[in-house]
């Protein structure tokens, strides 16, 4: 059973899955987060959506790339929840299946190629109080109790 975070099942409302990849990057006391500014402004664990055909791996790989600027290496899973929500980019309902890997941020090779995206160190309990979402935040949690 994966668990549930976002908002609630609304009966007559048809909810597309999407599933996605997202990375706890930890440095030392630090978490490379990315900062979303619209549709409403907000931190999150760098990550999205697989394209049809993509291997998990190989877009988590590319989502983080997109969102930070950076490359990562060793990524190990360690986790799942699943999150309904609005996507307004899409305009669509989404019951989206977040997949978490615990990674290392290795490289740095610029900004972030995602419009409206920057990457951002926090301090863990700083990320802790303003990560998005509650399952990212929990997905933190069970990262640091695995690192």
């Amino acid at each position: 059973m994966i668990r549930r975070y976002g908002e609630a099942v609304k009966p007559g409302i048809s909810w597309r899955r999407r599933p996605g990849v997202y990375a706890v990057l930890l440095r030392g006391e630090q978490i490379l987060t990315t900062f979303q500014q619209s549709p409403v402004p907000e931190f999150q664990l760098p990550g999205g959506g697989i394209d049809k055909g993509e291997h998990p791996l190989a877009a988590l790989h590319r989502e983080v790339f997109e969102e930070t600027g950076w490359k990562i290496d060793r990524p190990r899973r360690i986790g799942a929840y699943r999150r309904f929500t609005f996507m307004p980019d899409y305009d669509f309902w989404a019951e989206k299946v977040c997949t978490i890997y615990l990674a290392r941020p290795v490289l740095r090779h610029g900004p972030p190629s995602e419009p409206g995206h920057s990457a951002v160190w926090l301090g863990i309990s700083e990320a802790l109080a303003l990560l998005g979402n509650e399952g990212d935040r929990e997905m933190l949690l069970r990262a640091l109790a695995q690192a």
